[in-house]
């Protein structure tokens, strides 16, 4: 197993509840969502975005998320109401593990957005999930698994024809890469394991 639920509680930030509007700057917020999987160790809960041809990440992996409306009191909340409408998963019952590294999400239009990242663990079983017109799949990744050397790719991005690192999943067209990658690199980092990215 890479790391259990009080590993990752130890590496990552203590939680904020910053108002995700601070300084007037342009913010999303998404959820890590950590449980301990049936057969191999820790997993992690991953959305493929709906296919649509007005939108730049149409069909990529991400984690649940999006912007925040000024209704959400904290950048964790925009986390949670996000996770709630995205997949149908309460995170009020979860259990808070701390932020990761706020993030520039908007390099590949070019448009600022300050993203940060928040880790839940989800005790007892896997949650029955109920993805909204947004999500075409969602997916639960055991942490060894992203860390598979195997996994890595060139993903091609065709809007920049440019290759990025990805780690391919087992499903079609599932490569996790961009934002969610660096994501990913900052918890492995955290973790001092070996990453696709350092």
């Amino acid at each position: 197993m890479i790391a259990d639920w009080s590993e990752l509680a130890a590496v990552l930030d203590a939680d904020r509840t910053d108002p995700a509007d601070v300084d007037g700057l342009p913010r999303a917020s998404v959820a890590a969502v950590f449980r301990n999987g049936e057969t191999a160790g820790t997993e992690l809960l991953f959305i493929q975005r709906a296919v649509r041809h007005d939108d730049p990440w149409s069909g990529h992996m991400a984690f649940p998320g999006g912007r925040h409306q000024v209704e959400d009191a904290s950048a964790q909340a925009t986390a949670m109401r996000e996770t709630a409408e995205e997949v149908g998963l309460d995170l009020a019952p979860a259990r808070p593990l701390g932020t990761l590294t706020d993030l520039d999400g908007g390099q590949a239009n070019r448009r600022f957005v300050l993203v940060s990242g928040h880790g839940f663990w989800l005790d007892g079983e896997r949650p029955r999930l109920q993805p909204n017109h947004e999500v075409a799949d969602v997916v639960w990744v055991p942490l060894q698994d992203l860390a598979d050397p195997d996994r890595y790719v060139d993903h091609h991005y065709p809007p920049a024809d440019a290759d990025f690192p990805g780690i391919r999943l087992d499903g079609p067209d599932q490569v996790v890469w961009g934002l969610t990658l660096r994501f990913l690199g900052d918890l492995f980092r955290r973790l001092g394991r070996p990453f696709i990215v350092d």
